[in-house]
């Protein structure tokens, strides 16, 4: 990637870039919305500037992407306030419950309503159940032998008042979440995976979603995982698809979450620097979740350590990510990371 000093020499003529600036220019904001990286990506790569505001509105009408810009820098000064009817003055806690015996963080044991409503306890803001795990390498889970799994969960949760996600990429599973009430499904394919899903939650306004970036299948996904460009331009860019899929569908933007889907498809190089550029994904104007919670990424860059060692990395990652306007944290450490936002928000006061 090529970077120069000034926006000012960036390309000014209206090439390719210029007629489709949604799949060519980028803003990655560095210091609240006064500040912004500016990416623009061709044919023969990709370039970068550092910009205030003001450098930006001016570059953008002289290059003819004023329209684009605009409608991006706005989502940037605008976001989100909301999310499943909950506020995003603060950052979200998004608690984990596992309702199967394979994930890579439970060691066998399978979580329990009563581990959510322990979560809620500690701080979490909302509960996350999934019944097939995810992992690298793991494979495709019977859909009506993990609707057994994790109905009973939601069911549970729901009555006693949880604001409850259901984590599937099937169909049969979304319409049985659905059905029983849960707020949010959390489809690590994007609806990809099972198209005919994205029926069932547009049936129902109450219900939000959250579309993952993932390159692959979970069995397969971390074979060889690689990207033309910049990891992150590249999930934006597929991000961007699949929220216009659901606005076709008739889910809008107030009822869509994103997430860039940390250990998806990606090697440890592409994770951090999707982690480092987490600020642009708030200009596809949806609330950001961010799921790094005992990932491998981790451990990669540090010593080795298993799953259960990795709450340190996982906090710094997150409290780097709020910095970078996150909106919600997806962990299975509910109390230790309301500590730390709690830490983060205090800080954020004086500045």
């Amino acid at each position: 990637m090529k970077t120069v000093s000034r926006i000012s020499r960036l390309p000014r003529e209206k090439g390719v870039w210029a007629e489709c600036p949604e799949r060519s220019v980028y803003f990655n904001p560095l210091f609240k919305t006064e500040y912004f990286e500016v990416l623009i990506r061709t044919v023969d790569g990709i370039s970068s500037a550092r910009a205030s505001l003001p450098e930006i509105e001016i570059w953008a009408k002289e290059t003819g992407i004023a329209a684009y810009a605009d409608k991006i820098l706005h989502r940037f000064a605008r976001p989100p306030e909301t999310f499943a009817g909950l506020s995003l003055k603060k950052p979200l806690i998004m608690g984990i419950v596992n309702a199967t015996p394979d994930s890579f963080s439970n060691s066998g044991r399978w979580d329990t309503a009563e581990t959510g409503m322990r979560m809620l306890y500690d701080g979490a803001d909302l509960i996350d159940v999934g019944g097939e795990s995810t992992r690298p390498g793991a494979s495709c889970l019977d859909a009506e032998e993990e609707t057994g799994r994790v109905l009973p969960v939601v069911e549970e949760l729901l009555h006693c008042g949880a604001i409850v996600s259901v984590d599937t990429r099937k169909s049969l599973v979304t319409a049985a979440a659905v059905e029983a009430g849960a707020q949010i499904i959390n489809d690590v394919s994007a609806f990809t995976f099972e198209p005919e899903g994205l029926e069932y939650v547009s049936r129902d306004p109450g219900v939000c979603v959250v579309l993952m970036h993932s390159q692959g299948t979970p069995e397969h996904m971390q074979d060889d995982p690689s990207y033309a460009s910049l990891p992150s331009l590249e999930v934006f860019d597929y991000l961007a698809d699949r929220i216009a899929v659901c606005e076709k569908s008739g889910i809008f933007r107030n009822r869509i979450c994103i997430d860039p889907g940390i250990g998806f498809g990606k090697t440890v190089d592409d994770n951090c620097e999707i982690l480092s550029r987490l600020g642009m994904f708030k200009g596809l104007g949806c609330p950001v979740l961010l799921g790094v919670s005992r990932k491998s990424f981790i451990a990669a860059v540090s010593k080795g350590e298993t799953a259960d060692k990795r709450l340190s990395g996982t906090l710094a990652a997150s409290v780097a990510a709020l910095d970078k306007g996150v909106d919600i944290l997806r962990v299975h450490d509910a109390a230790e990371t309301a500590q730390a936002v709690a830490v983060w928000q205090k800080i954020k006061e004086f500045e």
